[in-house]
């Protein structure tokens, strides 16, 4: 049974991978990359509050339900191990998770969207042989069209992700965020980590910067994107020319609505 649970989600290609590896370094954690526990719970709550099955359940019933996805899902877990669930859809989901697990908070990775654009461009073309499923396995797009694609704020990777942290962000369970913005992780990681467990109420925990290991092949060349989870040996910030077009650059960037103090009205934490 989960007992201590918190959830990692916000922006991808913003440390979310690199946080779960230093996390795993910790005996009394369990993490990992992008879990189904998010999917699973919101095809069961689906089901639950359709007219067909709707009638057999009462709110108690559901939270039990739903409790039960994380249970088994984590059944290997010891009983006391904290378990951080990662997808990036936990950020649209704050009242249901505040429902179910009163004590979690939601960890979001963030950076500059114009850097995620470009980390995934880097990634495409570091893979030319290959066509990702995050394109719907279309050749031939341009970048133009392929950030649109990533944009889009019903479906697209960055777009439904941003679209989520925004609501949260400026939400009534704000309080529940905790923001880790990749550049601090990347630069000052013993710092970061050192304030994100003060954040949770954890007790301190010396990491190893110089050895950090994860890597998920199958589930990346399941998207056409091998390497897109493999964390580097040793954390450090590596500063590089963006490779997208300067314009689009320009068109996207800045929008970092987390760094300024007049756009934070909840007072999320951000370390």
């Amino acid at each position: 049974m989960v007992k201590h649970l918190h959830l990692i989600s916000g922006l991808p290609r913003s440390g979310s991978t690199l946080l779960c590896a230093l996390l795993r370094q910790n005996p009394r954690y369990t993490a990992a990359m992008t879990s189904p526990v998010a999917m699973l719970c919101g095809a069961m709550h689906q089901k639950m509050c359709d007219p067909e099955f709707g009638a057999f359940f009462d709110a108690e019933k559901r939270a039990r339900m739903l409790r039960g996805v994380f249970d088994s899902y984590y059944a290997d877990s010891p009983s006391d191990q904290v378990v951080f669930d990662t997808n990036r859809t936990w950020t649209g989901r704050l009242p249901l998770l505040g429902e179910l697990y009163p004590q979690s908070r939601v960890i979001c990775c963030v950076r500059d969207v114009a850097w995620i654009i470009d980390s995934i461009e880097q990634m495409l073309a570091k893979n030319p042989l290959q066509l990702s499923r995050i394109f719907r396995l279309q050749p031939g797009a341009s970048v133009y069209a392929r950030s649109d694609v990533l944009m889009n704020p019903d479906n697209g990777l960055i777009g439904l992700a941003w679209s989520n942290l925004r609501e949260a962000w400026f939400g009534n369970d704000a309080k529940r965020l905790i923001v880790v913005p990749y550049e601090h992780l990347s630069r000052e990681p013993g710092r970061t980590m050192q304030r994100l467990y003060e954040a949770l109420g954890e007790p301190d925990f010396t990491h190893d910067f110089d050895n950090v290991v994860y890597d998920e092949p199958d589930y990346d060349a399941l998207l056409g994107m091998p390497g897109m989870h493999k964390v580097r040996q040793k954390v450090a910030h590596h500063d590089r020319a963006p490779c997208i077009p300067p314009d689009l650059y320009t068109k996207v960037s800045g929008a970092n609505f987390w760094l300024k103090r007049e756009m934070n009205p909840r007072g999320v934490v951000i370390v």
